[in-house]
């Protein structure tokens, strides 16, 4: 048997704003984390991602290529971005030019264990736990499910 290959989590090339709180280990690269921002631990964010001001990121999350979200933002606990649809009916395997990318507006928050698509997400959004977001949300409103509906006010 050979030895495994063996990496550690690091955070590199990362552009912070000030007052940014973060509890490791956390797995950052090539980023930008806003002003007054918390990242809770076991968290990836990957290269390109913009994270706007006084949002916060929960534990577990996985914000992957191509996400951009907004200020005053809430992700919670095990959140994950998706930018890979299986256009071609498998991974992209790496295939960039496959990938989709997110836009989460300002305001929203992201109930845990939420998967994200590659969607577009307007400003003031609550996104249920666990709900399913695939087609763009373009109309401010409580959302909820698999996939993801506009849940009606009472």
């Amino acid at each position: 048997m050979s030895e495994p290959e063996f990496y550690q989590a690091s955070i590199r090339d990362v552009a912070f704003g000030s007052g940014v709180k973060m509890v490791e280990p956390c797995n950052l690269y090539g980023c930008t984390i806003g002003d007054h921002c918390f990242i809770g631990p076991f968290t990836e964010i990957q290269k390109g991602v913009v994270v706007g001001a006084r949002t916060r990121v929960q534990s577990h999350s996985f914000v992957c290529e191509l996400v951009t979200i907004g200020e005053d933002c809430f992700i919670g606990h095990g959140v994950m971005f998706i930018n890979d649809t299986f256009a071609t009916g498998g991974p992209a395997r790496g295939r960039r030019e496959l990938w989709r990318e997110t836009r989460i507006g300002n305001r929203v928050s992201i109930g845990s264990n939420a998967t994200i698509m590659p969607v577009r997400i307007v400003d003031d959004v609550v996104v249920g736990a666990g709900a399913v977001v695939t087609k763009d949300i373009t109309v401010a409103g409580t959302y909820a499910g698999n996939p993801a509906r506009l849940v009606p006010l009472r």
